[in-house]
């Protein structure tokens, strides 16, 4: 596989399992978007604050450079960031052809389900509700995003994922 993949969804998705097996499967690297973050969002986020659009700038630049050098290299990866506003997405994209987005969804409910089970991560559950507002949930016009709902088995869900990525990339194997 020569596409990077970006495992996006909001905190408790279940990004990060996904986006490992993922990688497991296409054989290809696997990187957490979180350890781009740039020192300062890092301490934010831990102090219980939600990013703003100003603080994702340089992440986002980071994340797009990433792709880009995997595409230099003829190389395939995958991803996990939020990625929720498709302005994020657009950004990533942009001089980028070999990126794909795989965006896995659920109900508040679930999430914040999720997250109450989740300890040493620095999203805290309050922040659940500002994730939620930022998403964009990816329209028709954004041709290389399949969504995946999370409800079913972990299982399930990596094995819908695999399909649709090799459904945006022709040439997975």
């Amino acid at each position: 596989m020569k596409k990077c993949v970006i495992v996006m969804g909001v905190c408790g998705s279940g990004k990060t399992s996904v986006g490992l097996a993922l990688a497991d499967h296409f054989k290809c690297r696997f990187i957490d978007g979180d350890d781009l973050h740039p020192r300062a969002n890092v301490e934010k986020m831990a102090a219980g604050h939600p990013l703003n659009d100003e603080d994702r700038e340089p992440w986002l630049t980071r994340l797009n450079d990433v792709i880009f050098s995997l595409k230099n290299r003829s190389a395939g990866g995958v991803i996990v960031c939020s990625a929720l506003k498709k302005k994020y997405r657009d950004q990533l994209r942009r001089g980028n052809d070999n990126v794909v987005f795989v965006h896995l969804y659920g109900s508040y409910d679930t999430i914040v389900e999720r997250m109450r089970k989740r300890s040493g991560h620095y999203m805290k559950e309050e922040m659940v509700k500002s994730q939620f507002d930022a998403l964009e949930f990816p329209k028709e016009d954004e041709g290389d995003v399949r969504s995946i709902e999370i409800t079913p088995p972990l299982n399930v869900v990596i094995e819908n994922s695999i399909e649709a990525v090799k459904e945006l990339d022709k040439d997975a194997k």
